[in-house]
């Protein structure tokens, strides 16, 4: 199973028509009563009921982003677009305009596409709606920008990588609020409706009282990317950004925080202790920077409840990405092709038609937007990175670690100095090009490794 946030999936794109036609098949009365409050005019941002959106990182899955939020209206615009890869950018301004050519009109050679380490500033001045879809180390840096300077946001997930950007985050998610700014982050799967209904399900007590939960992210992963000749180190790690552990946070962060994020929803708090271990096994080559390519982790919420946490990137291992719970009335599993619960309250389904979260997370935010309604998903962004952070603490250290304690400490990967491609990342190679791997038992939970 693919997830299109997932680095090595392949960009899927509709027609307005066709998206709204299966939000309405998937959805019911619910979408067909958005579809009718949008078909009459209301407040936009701009005076001539122009929403203006700029894309923050313009790879695979801000141009995914992009595409998905111009099916929200007609009258929202792509007008500013910045990537540090100005051919990426291009590419992604190529590829929208194919797709939707009467809504991204207003993005011209001169003036609309950026590639300075400074531009994405410039991006956010000149939009009322801005996407955040860079590699997520510079997502906390982004968010505060686009705050404070009171744009409406969809950001990507995970939105940090250390403890620093989190506690940066939550403080410009409160701002936010007091600015009444409509905040959006990319857990696609709290916006499918069969998630929401089976979630409902569970914490209606279809399955008793849920003692364990099950969160699985075992798949694969792109390969590490070989330098090019007369990079700078900072021009290659962006590049091969996944393999950093503060660009990604590793791919237990990077992916698996999906999955993790549907366990607090269903459970409603985040855990408090996590103990568990991880390594690279066959992620050997140089290209393979930093991160580990498998995770376990054992969550323990206040209540004694157990989360099992599975993350694995080996080749020719059991593939699952799904959920699952154990209850005294029975099990339930859920994934996005699949929702099944058993016992006295059995009930199972096939992945509806458009039953599409990427797309879905779209309507609401804009319909927030146009309505001037409350609208603010970062504090479930902020909890389901975290939950991943505090898991991968677990597994680089080898030690039990606890939430309060994360929270309490000042781990910072990445640095705020980051000004060109001729900056000095935060890590860098050994003479014979390896890069720092952190070691359990004896890397310290809370303080950085390299």
């Amino acid at each position: 199973m693919q997830d299109p946030n997932s680095p090595n999936s392949s960009l899927r794109f509709e027609s307005k028509e066709t998206g709204r036609r299966r939000f309405l098949k998937a959805s019911g009365g619910a979408a067909a009563s958005w579809l009718a409050l949008n078909s009459v005019p209301h407040v936009h941002a701009a005076s001539d009921n122009t929403i203006r959106l700029g894309m923050v990182g313009c790879g695979g899955r801000g141009t995914g982003a992009a595409n998905q939020a111009m099916d929200a209206g007609d009258e929202i615009q792509l007008v500013a677009m910045c990537d540090v890869d100005e051919q990426v950018a291009r590419n992604a301004r190529e590829i929208l305009q194919k797709k939707r050519p009467n809504q991204t009109g207003g993005v011209k050679d001169d003036g609309t596409i950026f590639s300075g380490f400074e531009d994405y500033k410039r991006v956010i001045e000149m939009c009322d709606v801005v996407i955040l879809a860079t590699s997520p180390g510079f997502r906390p840096l982004h968010f505060e920008e686009a705050v404070r300077q009171g744009k409406h946001v969809f950001m990507e997930k995970p939105v940090a990588t250390d403890v620093a950007g989190i506690k940066r985050v939550l403080a410009a998610a409160e701002e936010a609020k007091q600015k009444n700014l409509k905040v959006g982050v990319g857990l696609q799967r709290r916006h499918q409706p069969t998630y929401q209904e089976y979630v409902k399900r569970l914490q209606d007590g279809a399955i008793g009282k849920i003692n364990t939960f099950r969160a699985l992210w075992n798949g694969s992963a792109r390969a590490g990317k070989e330098r090019l000749p007369g990079e700078t180190e900072l021009q290659y790690q962006i590049r091969n950004w996944y393999y950093f552990t503060w660009l990604s946070g590793d791919h237990n962060v990077e992916q698996h925080v999906h999955n993790l994020d549907v366990v607090n929803w269903i459970k409603g708090e985040t855990p408090a202790i996590a103990r568990g271990m991880g390594g690279r096994q066959v992620r050997n080559k140089k290209e393979n920077g930093q991160i580990f390519d498998h995770h376990f982790v054992e969550y323990v919420y206040a209540d004694g409840t157990i989360l099992y946490s599975q993350a694995r990137q080996i080749p020719n291992c059991w593939r699952s990405v799904s959920e699952g719970a154990l209850g005294s009335l029975g099990t339930a599993h859920l994934e996005e092709r699949f929702y099944q619960i058993t016992g006295k309250n059995a009930v199972e389904q096939r992945l509806r038609s458009g039953d599409d979260g990427h797309q879905l997370e779209h309507y609401p935010l804009f319909d927030a937007i146009r309505k001037d309604l409350p609208y603010n998903e970062a504090q479930a962004g902020a909890d389901a990175t975290m939950t991943a952070i505090l898991g991968r603490l677990a597994n680089y250290s080898g030690q039990e670690v606890t939430w309060e304690d994360a929270m309490a400490s000042d781990l910072k990967l990445v640095p705020d100095d980051i000004a060109s491609f001729e900056t000095v990342p935060p890590v860098v190679p050994d003479a014979d090009g390896w890069y720092p791997v952190a070691v359990p038992g004896v890397t310290k939970p809370y303080e950085v490794w390299y």
